[in-house]
């Protein structure tokens, strides 16, 4: 049977302040990242996650790792592609994977907003908070997501339903 009881006054509360903080802070990075490299969210995080990574990953590797469709991913690496922020080809290892390898262009992308992109972090969320709240912030937030995360990765979920369907 499913928990129709809702939230509580204080759960409420937490879940609204959440949302407006995380949406306060995405439009401020999205206006620095325009505003200092022409990007989208998106875009840095493909861009971040692959400098991250040594350079390359997979599409379902990036796909796994950032919060959008897979649709809106392949657009978004097609477009970083035709900017010569990054390449696209087959795996030598698979050849269903398709890599994706950033470029010197991109990695120079990456360095030229990532000062505006933690002016901003450090702004508007680390600014009012001490030490403490910081590293309790972080704990709490890893967590979050770490418990969101336990569920399969979106393209494997996807996989699964197309073979059962």
């Amino acid at each position: 049977m499913a928990d129709t009881e809702g939230l509580g006054p204080e759960q409420l509360a937490t879940y609204f302040v959440l949302m407006e903080s995380v949406s306060l802070l995405q439009h401020a990075v999205e206006q620095q990242l325009r505003a200092d490299g022409d990007l989208s969210y998106v875009q840095f995080q493909l861009l971040a996650r692959l400098t991250d990574a040594q350079g390359q990953l997979t599409m379902t590797e990036l796909a796994d790792g950032v919060v959008y469709s897979r649709s809106g991913l392949t657009y978004q690496a097609g477009l970083l592609e035709k900017a010569g922020l990054v390449t696209r080809g087959p795996s030598p290892d698979d050849e269903r994977a398709t890599l994706v390898t950033i470029t010197d262009a991109g990695r120079q992308r990456v360095d030229q907003v990532l000062p505006g992109h933690v002016e901003v972090a450090r702004r508007l969320l680390f600014a009012p908070l001490s030490g403490e709240d910081v590293r309790a912030l972080g704990d709490v937030m890893t967590r979050v997501r770490d418990h969101m995360r336990a569920e399969p990765p979106r393209s494997a979920a996807a996989r699964a339903r197309r073979r059962d369907g």
